[in-house]
């Protein structure tokens, strides 16, 4: 094309240019050029082809504006300003009618559609599970309808009513009123939504969630020895957790690498809150891993089928648990015996010994001295015992005889 000449039109300015090889309406596709002066140079520019909706009188019309606007020196002065206005006018209306779509975007889209799915891919299964429970049964019924702008601590309120009618206990709720800011904040940091997250202005039920059952020496003892019985990896687990600490989690991810046999020490990474810590062995602890040393540093020691870690406590727990009859009766959950409960009963045990506080928060990897002080009771005895020994070695003071005069006042 750039061969081809250009010829007039009987528009002043306005010239255009065939190209034999594009055709429109059976005859050669004609490109039109606009020229003008513009800060005393010439300037011409191309507008755009016969195929594409122009022609001579379009072309005139488009440089008679761009003369105008050079002769009282406003809006766009070239055909390039005024595509580049056009283009940002375009994409300014386009970011308005995207930021009006994020607006009505609904909690439930979000949360099936975003939250959901990444999830899957960063979340163990049990929890995935459980927060898609509260979706369904409480958090969808009253908000999932909402763009998240709309969702007001009256909607959160309601749920938190419902749920409480029902029967829910204010861990669960606080749970599902956890799992909405988290849906928020998660839209937030991802640019799907702006505003506030609600959930903030919600007062989150008092919720005591502590355990209190645990074991004695003797229940423990006709526990492992059941657990024996029935499934050896089961009880070698609940072992490491009565002697170590541990929680499920923390025996489930334990890899050969892990373990220092030298030391007697099992490194724990990424635990709760993503925390690192050491547990110590006990002589009983150290033989069952001795037995399962080997292979690669990142062989789990406890793996499952196929390899894969495991993410649960095996139902032979519960059912043993349920067979001793340490749950008969009990309706509280914090007084029922679950895999949890090991951990406990090391940490109370401890006490009972009389380790300080302090050495059992380490121990135990809290991240604070109050969730440690649950079990500052059980060490009553121990302080007691404390005074009684400072009491035995004090000397019994003496109190001199005051002079019969001094008593005169």
């Amino acid at each position: 094309m750039s061969q081809l000449s250009k010829q007039k039109t009987i528009y002043p300015g306005v010239r255009f240019r065939e190209n034999p090889n594009r055709k429109f309406n059976s005859k050669p596709d004609r490109y039109f050029f606009i020229r003008y002066r513009y800060q005393g140079k010439l300037k011409e520019e191309g507008v755009g082809w016969s195929s594409e909706g122009w022609n001579a009188v379009k072309a005139s019309n488009v440089l008679a504006k761009i003369k105008e606007s050079i002769k009282i020196g406003e809006g766009p002065q070239s055909l390039a300003e005024k595509r580049k206005v056009l283009k940002e006018k375009r994409e300014a209306e386009q970011a308005e009618k995207e930021r009006r779509s994020l607006e009505n975007i609904t909690f439930n889209h979000i949360f099936l559609n975003r939250y959901l799915p990444y999830g899957k891919n960063n979340r163990d299964e049990k929890t995935n599970r459980r927060e898609e429970d509260l979706f369904k049964l409480w958090l969808s019924p009253v908000i999932g309808d909402l763009p998240l702008k709309e969702v007001s601590p009256f909607h959160l309120e309601r749920i938190k009513k419902e749920m409480s009618d029902a029967g829910r206990s204010p861990r669960t709720v606080s749970y599902a009123l956890a799992v909405t800011r988290q849906v928020f904040n998660f839209a937030k940091f991802n640019n799907l939504y702006s505003g506030e997250v609600p959930v903030a202005k919600v007062k989150m039920p008092n919720a005591d969630n502590k355990r209190y059952r645990y074991l004695t020496h003797e229940e423990a003892n006709r526990l492992l020895e059941y657990l024996a019985l029935r499934s050896p990896q089961v009880y070698e687990m609940a072992l490491i957790s009565l002697h170590c600490g541990l929680r499920a989690g923390e025996i489930f991810s334990l890899t050969q690498g892990d373990l220092d046999f030298e030391n007697g020490t099992m490194f724990l990474r990424d635990t709760k809150k993503r925390r690192n810590r050491t547990a110590f062995m006990t002589q009983e602890v150290k033989k069952i891993l001795q037995a399962k040393a080997g292979g690669e540093k990142e062989d789990l020691v406890f793996p499952g089928r196929d390899g894969i870690k495991i993410s649960s406590i095996s139902d032979t727990f519960e059912r043993i648990v349920r067979d001793l009859g340490f749950n008969t009766g009990i309706t509280d959950r914090r007084h029922k015996v679950v895999f949890h409960t090991l951990r406990h009963t090391y940490a109370s045990w401890l006490v009972e010994s009389g380790v300080d506080l302090y050495t059992v928060k380490k121990l135990m990897g809290h991240s604070t001295i109050a969730m440690t002080e649950r079990y500052s009771h059980l060490g009553n005895n121990t302080l007691q015992n404390a005074v009684k020994l400072l009491e035995k070695n004090l000397k019994p003071a003496t109190i001199p005889a005051i002079k019969e005069e001094a008593r005169i006042f």
